[in-house]
């Protein structure tokens, strides 16, 4: 089960990336692009950061065992020292100036569905700031991540102990690897470049180049060169004086960055294609993938914002957060983005409507003798079939023609706002699970709980999957909740050791639906240790009783350090339920559970 590890670089380690970041607590940047592009040897030593890996380390992250039991990447020690205040500096004093403010930044304020001022309390913002470079994102649940995305992204003040630049940016630099490159735009430009850290303009060309948007780096560069002597600036400076019309300028400067030796290749070859795109350079640059055995920032960013796509063999090598870059590339092709798409969809990126408007403009080009038989085509069946019965076999064409977990997930989530069109009815109890699935991969729970009579009326054996869904997802129960039908749930379960079952016992305890007698009684039968505790069950529950919803949505995200659901514990699932329904999160914890099952 392949991680993409935070410690090492976006996309691989520091020796293959297009644009390595800083070490993390360094005060000066490391080298920004990819080999040949700097001298390592002038930069200080990285700060409580692994060393590098040597060049020619392959870009492929190695394996991560699947979590067995609940551990956090850091010893309660660890965890007390970085709450810790009494020794720390004093925090840096936030200077009274006239434009936009650096303490308190972020574009969701309450009214846009924030998490208000108070999200991260009073917590130490060393203790915060550890816990999003250790969080090892993407996560493998698209509703934690939609939550997480929500907390980042709300106008919270910088927390005490930490520069309120390098707060931003350590959000920014969380969303991107999560696979939000447009959040993380968002919290980039939302700090003047005058105030920029050493951090900050790292982030900030990563979030330039994970957005397929080279223009963006235009404001970066001559303040940018102040911080560090690295050609990221000179190809950075031709490719903006080619975006300003200056093609003597940009050929000057491209030329002398070739003379320099620090870069060539298609690193070079993409920048020229660039300034070709920019102006006319007489510069015909023809881009060759054949000797190119990984994928890095500077070479996605650069070939997407020429609309070249990069080769399959190249983008396998990413983790899924690039393929969600890929998807919201302007100047690719649409339908070079599907694929993508549906990767962006189930990592929670990409909405119902966002896969919806996509399907319906490759609709709109496909030819009409070919329209029944696409995606778009039966799309648009779920909504104008004249019967439920054909809406109803449109949806389910989708769902079964899915070839794998994620292009199914992705299914459910394009399928959901015509799911919840439908109305309950006998004649369709046999898509009830699908159909409910579908329906709460958008959050539709009201229209999901109108089916509750029909799943009640059906044989318990057919009933479990649409039964367990509501079971948790409804905010009041719609389907019985007694301990026999509980029980008769987990005897016929024939999921491996198990697994559904504990994880219907840990959402339904902690959306408390359980009595505690009961509770115990099945915690026992199934061996799951509900009340295990340890490092990270004690951070949870301080950010708890703190009332602090951002602080307890980031340690749901360390929660789930692997790469899909069956590697969550149920003990895990079961202290992030419970937590996010204590701090007012209810809805969330419900839409996570209900994740879980239907992910199974």
């Amino acid at each position: 089960m392949k991680r993409w590890r935070t410690k090492l670089a976006l996309l691989g380690g520091a020796a293959a990336l297009g644009l390595a970041i800083p070490a993390i607590g360094q005060e000066a940047p490391e080298s920004l692009l990819p080999p040949g592009f700097g001298d390592p040897e002038t930069l200080p030593p990285p700060v409580e950061q692994p060393p590098a890996p040597p060049p020619g380390t392959p870009v492929v992250p190695p394996e991560m065992p699947v979590v067995q039991s609940p551990t956090l990447p850091m010893s309660e020690e660890e965890l007390e020292a970085l709450e810790e205040e009494l020794d720390l500096p004093e925090p840096i004093e936030i200077p009274d100036a006239s434009r936009r403010p650096i303490d308190l930044v972020g574009p969701l304020g309450p009214r846009e569905w924030g998490l208000g001022v108070g999200a991260f309390g009073d917590a130490n913002g060393r203790y915060l700031s550890t816990l999003m470079r250790r969080l090892d994102a993407p996560l493998p649940s698209r509703w934690t991540q939609i939550l997480l995305r929500r907390a980042l992204l709300s106008r919270v003040p910088a927390p005490s102990f930490v520069h309120p630049v390098d707060w931003v940016a350590e959000r920014a630099w969380l969303l991107l690897r999560m696979g939000e490159a447009d959040g993380a735009r968002m919290l980039t430009q939302a700090v003047d470049v005058d105030r920029f850290t050493s951090k900050m303009f790292a982030i900030s060309v990563q979030t330039a180049l994970a957005t397929a948007d080279p223009a963006g780096l235009c404001p970066l560069i001559e303040p940018g060169r102040e911080t560090s002597d690295e050609s990221v600036w000179l190809l950075g400076d031709a490719m903006c004086a080619a975006l300003a019309g200056d093609a003597n300028r940009a050929s000057e400067l491209i030329d002398r960055a070739r003379s320099r030796g620090r870069v060539g290749g298609i690193d070079l070859s993409l920048a020229e294609k660039v300034i070709g795109a920019g102006t006319n350079t007489r510069r015909a640059v023809t881009i060759e993938w054949e000797d190119v055995d990984e994928i890095n920032s500077w070479r996605f960013g650069l070939a997407s914002a020429t609309g070249i796509e990069v080769p399959d063999r190249l983008m396998n090598l990413a983790g899924p957060h690039v393929r969600a870059w890929k998807a919201r590339a302007p100047m690719l092709p649409i339908d070079q983005r599907v694929e993508a798409a549906q990767w962006a969809a189930s990592l929670g990126v990409f909405s119902n409507a966002s896969l919806v408007e996509m399907h319906s403009l490759i609709a709109d080009t496909t030819d009409p003798s070919e329209i029944m038989e696409s995606v778009g085509g039966r799309l648009r069946q779920t909504y104008v079939a004249r019967t439920p019965e054909a809406r109803m076999e449109a949806m389910r064409g989708l769902w079964e023609d899915a070839e794998t977990p994620v292009q199914r997930h992705a299914r459910h989530i394009l399928t959901a706002s015509a799911a919840a069109r439908m109305v309950p009815s006998e004649a369709l109890a046999g898509d009830t699970e699908d159909l409910i699935a579908s329906m709460l991969t958008a959050g539709y729970d009201e229209r999901a709980a109108r089916w509750g009579n029909i799943v009640g009326a059906m044989d318990d054996g057919e009933a479990d999957g649409a039964w367990a869904l509501l079971a948790v997802a409804s905010e009041r129960p719609a389907v019985d909740l007694g301990f026999g039908r509980i029980e008769a749930f987990t005897d016929r379960d024939d999921s491996e050791d198990g697994l559904r079952s504990k994880v219907l016992l840990a959402a339904l305890a902690g959306l408390d639906r359980m009595g505690a007698n009961d509770q115990s009684r099945l915690a026992n039968a199934l061996g799951v240790q509900l009340d295990a505790e340890n490092a990270w069950t004690q951070a949870l529950e301080r950010a708890v009783r703190a009332r602090q919803p951002g602080t307890v949505a980031l340690l749901a995200g360390v929660g789930m350090q692997t790469g899909g659901w069956r590697g969550v514990p149920p003990e895990h699932l079961y202290r992030i339920v419970s937590a996010l329904r204590r701090v007012g999160l209810d809805y969330y914890a419900r839409m996570i559970a209900a994740e879980a099952l239907a992910r199974l």
